[in-house]
């Protein structure tokens, strides 16, 4: 097949399913790590707990300290019916954007746990709604909404782990760095730091959290035909001035995730340092700002993967899977790390 990379079929593999982690390794910084030096052209295999050993001297390091909220929680409409709706973000005025499994029309209610209630406000194109959230007839602002969904909610891990969340989850599926509420999925390339490495790093590198809540868009296919016609979601994010001053000063960059990845290359290009992200970074958009990228495999297809490609091309990126597919790497959310350097 000719891969041509404005087309989405050129970023398609074909992963084994055994390779999909349903769960984290133990220590979390066991996990392996494919380090990829574009410099040289050159595969390093090695674990995540010799991550140090191969950040360059000159980079200040930032990472992303969203927290994930239990934003899938199960209720009932008036007239019985079964519901699950996903939480995804506030938008103005206390309305929130959520994902409703079942048929709901404009006016519908839906009554959870803990005296909570939903109005159906509006149904968008893309089949995503606007609420309205009460608790006992009083509309609800999202900090106290997110106190409720933390008792009555379930972590919303990724479809493709295809299992209910359980307790250890609550753990795992936060980094150790997590503290503003507002994701509905986690930066999953910091789910390999453990303390020892944090403090290792912390010690010799300047190091700077952002924030980027990332929405249930990240998970959503790129279904057309030419990338470039996908709508690319949009996620809110925030850069306080100590983390502003550190980007302004940084020599080189060393993104954690795509998550900051994005929000670093977004304020890069509009100099904004709050508000809505929907930069799509794909070969023909390639970063301007970050200069090294650690991160997890990503869903074929997938805007994330595009955003792989946008580093080191197209045939590098399929190169570098099909490495990591043979050597039996673990894929996604809980999956292992890869550097680009």
């Amino acid at each position: 097949m000719q891969l041509d990379p404005l087309k989405t079929s050129s970023y398609d593999y074909t992963l084994p399913k055994e390779l999909i982690a349903t769960h984290p390794v133990y220590p979390a910084d066991s996990a392996k790590l494919l380090v990829y030096d574009r410099k040289k052209d050159k595969i390093i295999h090695t674990t995540f707990k010799d991550l140090y050993d191969f950040i360059p001297k000159d980079a200040s390091i930032f990472l992303n300290d969203t927290k994930v909220i239990k934003a899938r929680i199960y209720g009932n409409k008036d007239s019985g019916g079964k519901v699950e709706l996903l939480f995804n973000k506030p938008l103005f005025m206390d309305r929130y954007l959520v994902m409703i499994r079942g048929k709901v029309r404009v006016g519908t209610k839906i009554f959870f746990e803990n005296n909570l209630n939903a109005e159906v406000l509006e149904v968008n194109e893309d089949g995503s709604r606007v609420v309205n959230f009460f608790k006992d007839d009083e509309k609800l602002d999202f900090l106290s909404l997110v106190e409720i969904l933390n008792k009555i909610g379930h972590l919303p891990l990724p479809p493709y782990m295809n299992r209910e969340d359980e307790e250890k989850d609550n753990q795992d599926y936060q980094t150790l760095f997590a503290k503003n509420y507002g994701a509905v999925a986690a930066p999953t390339a910091s789910l390999h730091f453990t303390e020892e490495l944090l403090e290792k790093i912390n010690k010799n590198f300047p190091v700077n959290y952002l924030t980027l809540h990332v929405g249930a868009g990240t998970f959503k296919p790129v279904d057309v035909e030419e990338i470039l016609s996908h709508p690319m979601h949009s996620e809110y994010f925030e850069i306080d001035a100590k983390a502003k001053k550190a980007l302004d000063e940084a020599k080189k960059v060393l993104a954690v995730g795509t998550t900051v990845t994005r929000t670093v290359e977004y304020y890069a290009r509009t100099n904004k340092i709050q508000g809505e992200c929907d930069l799509f970074l794909n070969p023909l958009n390639k970063p301007i700002k970050v200069d090294y990228l650690l991160t997890n495999f990503h869903l074929p297809k997938s805007t994330l993967i595009m955003l792989i490609a946008s580093f080191i091309g197209l045939e590098k990126t399929l190169e570098v899977y099909n490495e990591a597919i043979k050597q039996k790497y673990r894929f996604f959310s809980y999956g292992d790390g890869m550097l680009i350097l």
